[in-house]
């Protein structure tokens, strides 16, 4: 680490550039240029992807997404999604003091070539899409910032945690009322078929039968019975034709 004695040291101008390229933009550069040593194209350009990874981390969107799913219970389950930093192509040539698009779509391909960053570019709606920058030094007054975060996260992790073993149990109360009944409908279609051949072996007993026989029998019509239906058919239709023949004879 550099120590801050440079800063009181007739090597201060040097000693803000650094912290310039530590934690600044070039937007920071640009307002004291006229009290710092110059910058060649390469330290510029340098300067210039390190504002980019800055503006990107002041962009972050995290959205927390609660999934239903089709399950006939209800189980939700909580989903963190990061959306890309989009940047306008407005605030980058305003911030990085380019005078075209075309210098700026170059510059972000550099950085995407020296891994600074990962992300595309939106043409169509003229923004740079960050989807992985670099992370830059911190200062010491933004160490309780980060701390705080730090512990947000936290309890939103132990909110979740909750959240999810709360389903899990929920799931595995499910699970063994399921499984009882189950349990129970075997049960009973074992007791039906126990009860149906008590009643089968018992009627066959009654009949000195064999079950398998007298099933056969309770399910198909007696022998005679299709004869006793067909004579009594024959016997009303010759009574008809008698019928008819005293008729025709009277008139």
């Amino acid at each position: 680490p550099v120590s801050p004695q440079l800063a009181d040291s007739e090597f201060s101008p040097v000693f803000r550039l650094l912290t310039i390229f530590a934690y600044g933009t070039y937007a920071d550069y640009l307002a004291e240029a006229a009290n710092l040593p110059p910058l060649t194209e390469a330290q510029k350009n340098k300067l210039r992807h390190l504002s980019v990874v800055t503006l990107a981390a002041k962009i972050k969107v995290v959205a927390l997404f609660f999934l239903e799913f089709p399950f006939h219970w209800d189980y939700l389950m909580l989903v963190t999604i990061m959306f890309p930093q989009c940047i306008p192509y407005s605030v980058l040539l305003e911030q990085l003091q380019l005078k075209n698009v075309r210098q700026l779509e170059d510059l972000v391909i550099e950085a995407v070539y020296a891994d600074v960053l990962r992300g595309s570019l939106d043409q169509r709606n003229q923004r740079l899409e960050v989807d992985y920058s670099i992370g830059r030094d911190i200062r010491r007054e933004e160490l309780s910032t980060i701390t705080r975060t730090l512990q947000e996260w936290c309890q939103g992790c132990e909110v979740v945690l909750s959240g999810i073993e709360e389903q899990v149990s929920r799931a595995n109360q499910h699970k063994e009322q399921q499984l009882a009944l189950k349990q129970q409908i075997e049960s009973e279609v074992a007791n039906l078929k126990k009860t149906i051949k008590v009643t089968t072996a018992a009627a066959a007993a009654a009949t000195s039968q064999d079950p398998e026989q007298h099933l056969t029998e309770l399910r198909e019509p007696a022998p005679g019975t299709n004869q006793r239906q067909a004579s009594k058919k024959t016997s009303k239709a010759k009574g008809l034709r008698g019928s008819a023949k005293i008729w025709s004879k009277s008139n």
